[in-house]
């Protein structure tokens, strides 16, 4: 059965079928219950599984991922729902030092089957603090799961996916795409949860992203193809580990690539992809790899966020650039 729904509703369903399938998956955060979360991803599920399973928390990060770290200890499936990406690093330390680490500190006797969502990324209009794109910080760590649905199905799916690992996994929600629609296939069986897709094949430049990159860039590839350029996009979907056999396969057969995140480019995901599909790819490129990120400061005033965020105009730039080689 498909259902066309959007990515926001698509993330509740999937959620509440957690809830329903196992009696040890927790939902926790601030404002979730009664409120349903400030883009109401959880409405509705208080009242439905009650406030043991689904209930607020103090305004409290640290709080929040310590509680949760106790609770997976005594055999919880935790999911913990970070408000806006910038209120991450409160928390910082428990994930980084703590969550990462227990089930190595211990041997592998302990698993840590926490969930943390995060609201990530630009293109909604907030304040400082509320359009964030931390996701390096974490892919630096080892211990730790990453993944970003791009679409309303791999929202569904991915998210439950999530729930059922046992190790620790931060699930970036693009907060900019809440609200877009796509088709839900709930009769579906999942993609593996750490595969990258390709999302349109191409011949002459690769382009690769996750999350709400992935629309810009399907974007471009549309504009590029009025002009008779054919470009293949793949979404990452999965941050740590990465998928790598789509990547290095496209790479050999266009010999181009271009790499974009909304996330400032230094020391980023972007970098190392770029990196290893150089070492991997070096005798099939054509150009260097080439980055298209956000800029190298602190995320602007909202008015300037068009100018900060990567847009089709500068993928195709990036793609005439590497054209020229």
């Amino acid at each position: 059965m498909t259902t066309e729904l959007p990515l926001v509703k698509a993330l509740n369903a999937g959620l509440k079928k957690a809830l329903h399938d196992d009696p040890k998956v927790l939902l926790m955060g601030e404002d979730i219950g009664p409120l349903g979360g400030v883009f109401r991803v959880t409405e509705g599920l208080q009242a439905e599984f009650g406030t043991n399973r689904v209930f607020d928390t103090p305004l409290a990060e640290s709080g929040i991922v310590g509680t949760a770290i106790g609770l997976a200890m005594r055999g919880y499936r935790p999911v913990c729902e970070i408000q806006f990406d910038g209120f991450i690093f409160p928390a910082f330390d428990q994930i980084t030092t703590q969550l990462a680490k227990l089930t190595s500190r211990h041997e592998g006797q302990v698993s840590m089957p926490v969930v943390i969502r995060v609201p990530y990324g630009g293109h909604i209009g907030a304040v400082e603090h509320h359009q964030e794109s931390p996701e390096a910080y974490f892919a630096h760590t080892p211990g730790l799961r990453l993944v970003s649905p791009s679409t309303p199905n791999d929202a569904y799916w991915m998210i439950q996916e999530a729930i059922a690992s046992n190790d620790p996994v931060l699930f970036f929600e693009p907060k900019s795409r809440y609200w877009h629609k796509g088709p839900v296939d709930f009769s579906a069986s999942a993609a593996p949860l750490h595969s990258s897709r390709v999302v349109r094949t191409g011949t002459e430049v690769t382009v690769i992203g996750h999350g709400a990159m992935v629309n810009v860039l399907m974007q471009a590839a549309e504009l590029a193809a009025t002009e008779g350029t054919s470009i293949e996009v793949i979404d990452l979907r999965s941050l740590s580990p990465i998928d790598y056999a789509p990547i290095i396969a496209s790479a050999q057969k266009t010999g181009r690539v271009v790499v974009a995140s909304e996330a400032p480019g230094f020391a980023s995901i972007s970098s190392e992809i770029a990196a290893t599909i150089t070492e991997k790819a070096f005798y099939s490129l054509e150009a260097p790899v080439l980055r298209v990120t956000g800029f190298d400061t602190p995320f602007p005033p909202a008015k300037l966020e068009g100018v900060f965020l990567p847009d089709a105009d500068r993928i195709l730039e990036a793609v005439d650039r590497t054209l020229a080689y």
